[in-house]
């Protein structure tokens, strides 16, 4: 049994808390300090402190975790280890050298592929085949650091950003309980990346998910599961933002934007080939099905969206 500070914030983090709580001692959470959020924008604790504090463990909320009194706090705990997973902050190596078996990290992709802040969207958005977890030994670099385990799995077709985020967020607690074992007794001895074969999945900006109708209606349907739920895709018509929710590429041809209805289906032409919307929400409404929504809107039909 180890003695773990674990460092996380969003849900992502959250079952790999669990199992350590269950397995291991925690002896303190480090998460993001509260924020608002939401359309009311009410200050919100992330859910790895609703966690801790449901168990009673200790929360430290750091604004810089790179500042020297939050160093020093650090060092108050004696930690075998620190464990990270989503914490949103960038470690220095004095941090990462604190704990005797140093600090290990569950990142959301197979690395070297897609180091950065959005491996799951950039899986999913690239038609990846296989993703997965990777437990690695941090060093100050991006993602960079020795490699302990991995454990892959395949996506769908119809995967979504978030239904691999659920499923990687299980799996990294999963593998995260296997490693440390064979890690801490040195079985299991950290193997350096291939810097050679690295991608970068960089942060996703809210603006990135306007859907340029010019592109192929199969990089537009990766766009659309990818940014299931956020950012989400959309365009504009009739001057307002409508959602994309849901849809797949189809064969025929029309003008890039332009909406086609036939045979009780909605497309909308694209660089290649057709996108069939099934959910799309229009702003200031709810969502609603292609049949729905032309019942309410069937201007719609001969509609010309924005493009890029």
């Amino acid at each position: 049994m180890a003695t773990v500070v674990f460092m996380g914030t969003p849900d992502f983090a959250v079952p790999a808390l669990r199992l350590l709580m269950r397995h291991h001692t925690v002896l303190a959470v480090v998460t993001q300090p509260d924020r608002p959020a939401g359309r009311n924008r009410q200050v919100q604790e992330s859910p790895v402190k609703q966690a801790a504090a449901a168990a009673g463990i200790p929360v430290f909320q750091p604004e810089k975790i790179r500042r020297a009194e939050a160093i020093e706090t650090l060092r108050q705990w004696p930690a075998d280890l620190f464990i990270v997973a989503a914490f949103g902050q960038i470690l220095p190596q004095v941090v990462l050298d604190l704990p005797r078996f140093g600090s290990l990290n569950i990142h959301a992709s197979l690395l070297p592929r897609w180091r950065g802040a959005a491996p799951i969207q950039a899986a999913v958005r690239a038609g990846d085949d296989v993703s997965g977890i990777t437990i690695m030994r941090m060093d100050a670099g991006l993602d960079t650091g020795p490699i302990l385990t991995q454990r892959e799995i395949a996506l769908a077709a119809d995967e979504t950003g978030a239904s691999l985020h659920d499923k990687l967020s299980a799996l990294g607690g999963e593998l995260l309980m296997d490693t440390l074992p064979g890690y801490l007794d040195g079985r299991i001895v950290p193997q350096a990346q291939e810097d050679e074969l690295a991608t970068l999945a960089t942060r996703i900006q809210k603006d990135e998910g306007r859907i340029n109708w010019s592109l192929p209606a199969l990089e537009i349907d990766r766009m659309v599961r990818a940014y299931t739920p956020w950012p989400g895709s959309f365009t504009i018509w009739d001057g307002k933002l409508l959602k994309i929710l849901a849809g797949a590429p189809g064969d025929g041809h029309a003008e890039a934007g332009q909406a086609i209805a036939r045979d009780g289906t909605l497309a909308i032409g694209t660089g290649t080939g057709l996108y069939i919307l099934a959910r799309l929400q229009l702003e200031g409404r709810a969502a609603a099905n292609t049949a729905d929504f032309l019942r309410g809107h069937p201007a719609f039909a001969q509609a010309r969206l924005g493009g890029a």
